[in-house]
């Protein structure tokens, strides 16, 4: 891999340097996650192969799955036509994206004005996140 990385200068970063990057599964389509990256994070998720973001609430660097173990292999990355959001096209390991133990975050639909879970939980998240505390 080159050391250039002139094309993260084409991304329109926004407000504190972030860009939404949408998680998509590579196999299905499902849309995974929103999450945001900044300019490291999007060169280490091409350098890596591995889905890596920026956590606004805890002001850093994060891997996907670093805690979990359900980490996004990157399969493509793709810029809109703007440039202010990016899509990565990944494989979701162990088939869980979301905090909540499911497939994808986007598990509630609307059904007559209110909110529905339309998704089952694949794995309780008190198994997969261990307390520290």
């Amino acid at each position: 891999m080159t050391n250039d990385v002139s094309w993260l200068d084409e991304i329109n970063w926004g407000k504190g340097g972030l860009v939404p990057a949408i998680a998509q599964d590579f196999k299905t389509g499902v849309i995974l996650t929103l999450a945001w990256m900044n300019r490291e994070a999007l060169k280490l998720s091409a350098e890596t192969g591995k889905a890596v973001y920026w956590s606004r609430s805890k002001n850093r660097l994060w891997v996907k799955g670093e805690t979990s173990g359900h980490i996004q292999l990157v399969k493509r990355i793709r810029s809109d036509c703007d440039q202010d959001a990016i899509i990565l096209t990944v494989e979701q390991i162990g088939d869980i994206a979301c905090h909540t133990g499911r497939n994808s975050c986007f598990y509630l639909q609307l059904e007559k004005n209110q909110w529905k879970v339309s998704a089952p939980i694949i794995k309780d998240p008190k198994l997969i996140y261990k307390s520290n505390g």
